[in-house]
């Protein structure tokens, strides 16, 4: 049997089929977003740390186009979507990965209902697109404490020095 995580990366039409069976099936899911470019500490603590409000994580990651978008600057994202995601699936926590194109993950959220929705401390529940909408339907919004000096950016200035 291959090990490969790959089969992990689904479109948000298959990932919602896999959110109705693991509903039957009564899992949690938790479910957070981001661009994650260059995959650093900082990123496997907040991840590992989300996964742990639940049985089953939903890991939303920005498209390339969306990237661009976010005024991370235009020598970004430095890895494309497809690294990005196959990383992120990697990890042995994360259950399920679906890059998305939209300015936010507002739609993803709508349709796959998580039962937690993760973002870091860097925003307050207010500031969290989908945190209304999720506990409308009775789930949970929960931040994370980030690990300080660990950031995309931080890293790319230092290479760049």
């Amino acid at each position: 049997m291959s090990n490969r995580t790959e089969h992990k990366i689904v479109t948000l039409a298959e990932g919602i089929e896999i959110r109705k069976q693991w509903k039957t099936k009564g899992d949690k899911v938790v479910f957070t977003n981001g661009c994650f470019d260059i995959l650093h500490l900082g990123h496997v603590d907040y991840l590992e740390k989300s996964s742990e409000f639940g049985t089953k994580m939903i890991v939303a990651v920005n498209s390339d186009a969306s990237v661009r978008t976010l005024e991370k600057g235009v020598e970004r994202p430095v890895n494309s979507e497809y690294a990005r995601a196959r990383l992120i699936a990697a990890l042995g926590f994360v259950s399920l990965v679906i890059v998305f194109g939209e300015p936010t993950p507002l739609e993803l959220i709508n349709y796959l209902s998580p039962d937690v929705l993760v973002k870091g401390d860097d925003y307050t529940i207010e500031t969290i697109v989908g945190a209304q909408e999720v506990i409308a339907a009775g789930g949970e919004v929960k931040t994370i404490a980030l690990v300080p000096n660990y950031s995309t950016t931080q890293l790319i200035q230092k290479l760049k020095q």
